[in-house]
C-alpha cells in the first residue's frame, strides 16, 4: 500500500462514515416529537409510576403492622427454595 491508500482507508473513510451518521443525527425529521423546555407550560397530566400497583397507598416501614411469631415457631424465610 502506499501513502495515499493508507490516508484514503485509515483517515478519509472512517471521517466520512463520522460525517453520514452525525449529520443523520442532525436533520430535523429524526429528532421526534418536541422537547420540553424550562420555562414552557407543561401541558401534559400527570403520571405517577409505582412498580407495586397494588400497594399504593398500603403503609409501609415502621408505621407497618409487626406480625409476632408464635412461641418456638421459625422465622427465617428465603434460603435455596425461596419460600419468602
Amino acid at each position: 500500500m502506499n501513502v495515499v491508500e493508507t490516508i484514503l482507508v485509515y483517515a478519509v473513510i472512517p471521517l466520512a462514515i463520522y460525517l453520514v451518521v452525525g449529520a443523520a443525527t442532525l436533520r430535523k425529521k429524526f429528532s421526534g416529537t418536541p422537547r420540553y423546555r424550562p420555562g414552557q407550560p407543561w401541558e401534559y397530566p400527570a403520571m405517577w409510576w409505582s412498580a407495586n400497583p397494588d400497594g399504593v397507598g398500603a403503609v409501609h416501614g415502621a408505621a407497618a403492622e409487626v406480625k409476632v411469631a408464635p412461641a418456638g415457631a421459625s422465622t427465617a424465610a428465603g434460603g435455596a427454595r425461596g419460600k419468602w
